[in-house]
């Protein structure tokens, strides 16, 4: 399977400004490295502030980086306008929130037709055709009617069909989707995850999912890296990762899941994190202030390593 995106050491630091001239700088991105195949679904997973929300606005070049190198098929993209166009016509986002991403004051046919309109893409009435096209895909039914509507018309669960038509309105090759499902009702996630996936299945989008929810991620992905404060501390196939995970961190996630099993309450945990502490983590890996099975070693940085196929963990330790 072809690469069709992939990301080289992508920094990003933050200046935080506290009381009396204070500064902490925050490694929102450090040294972040992945790809993306054609046709391929990776999650991009951790906690908030982990920093999947920055390296998805550094993609898209919403942000700029402090330094890496940003490559869509095989092409560096740099801040000239003719590569800005080429990732701006070919990366598509969804936000997490469908109340805050798309303009109240509105009509559900112009939100879905600006893209369009931006990029001088066909006449009137064939954009007209595109946005029914685009509403009917996302099962927005009747579209003619829904398009004539203003957001404050639609349920939440609609809203967030107006946010992905929008992005399918440019046939893009690749979707960043951020939280997607989050902020909806628990009885329609599961139906707008189907959706995702039957529409990047019918049209071989490729998808970056960004979620915290493994159970999501390990539904909708094929691969996934796991980030720890900017750091990609684990990555592999998705089973891989989620079923035998190498790292303190993947394991503490995956332990943090909620089931609906009453047995679920006496299971002995794999691991329990330690609370954050006041140790230097500036140097060395980030997680061992808070991890179990920390060694004098871990005040080095730990790099990547090979731990089965495709399947990587950045850890000393090697866990069962």
């Amino acid at each position: 399977m072809d690469e069709i995106l992939r990301v080289e050491n992508l920094k990003k630091f933050f200046v935080k400004k506290g009381m009396f001239g204070s500064k902490t700088t925050v490694r929102a991105t450090d040294n972040v490295t992945f790809s993306l195949k054609k046709g391929e679904v990776f999650v991009l997973a951790g906690e908030s502030g982990s920093g999947k929300s920055t390296i998805a606005k550094l993609i898209l070049k919403s942000i700029e980086s402090d330094s890496g190198k940003i490559f869509f098929e095989n092409q560096e993209i740099s801040n000239e306008k003719k590569n800005l166009e080429i990732i701006k016509m070919n990366c598509q986002m969804i936000h997490q929130d469908p109340y805050d991403s798309i303009n109240p004051r509105m009509k559900i046919s112009d939100i879905v037709s600006e893209p369009l309109e931006i990029h001088n893409i066909g006449d009137k009435n064939e954009r007209t055709r595109r946005v029914i096209e685009v509403l009917q895909e996302v099962k927005l039914e009747p579209a003619e009617e829904i398009a004539r509507k203003y957001p404050h018309m639609l349920s939440g669960g609609q809203r967030q069909r107006v946010v992905l038509a929008r992005a399918l309105a440019l046939k893009p090759k690749v979707i960043l989707a951020d939280e997607p499902v989050s902020m909806l009702d628990v009885s329609i996630r599961a139906e707008m995850l189907e959706l995702l996936h039957d529409l990047q299945k019918k049209y071989n989008i490729s998808f970056i999912y960004i979620t915290h929810d493994l159970a999501t991620a390990r539904y909708f992905g094929q691969r996934i890296g796991i980030l720890y404060l900017g750091r990609i501390v684990e990555i592999g196939p998705i089973d891989d990762v989620l079923l035998s995970p190498k790292h303190p961190y993947t394991q503490a996630l995956i332990d943090a899941i909620s089931e609906p099993d009453p047995d679920n309450l006496h299971k002995e945990k794999r691991i329990r994190i330690n609370e954050a502490s006041d140790v230097d983590v500036e140097e060395g890996c980030r997680f061992r202030a808070r991890c179990p099975y920390v060694i004098e070693k871990c005040k080095t940085e730990p790099g990547l390593e090979k731990v089965g196929e495709e399947h990587f963990s950045a850890c000393y330790v090697k866990l069962d």
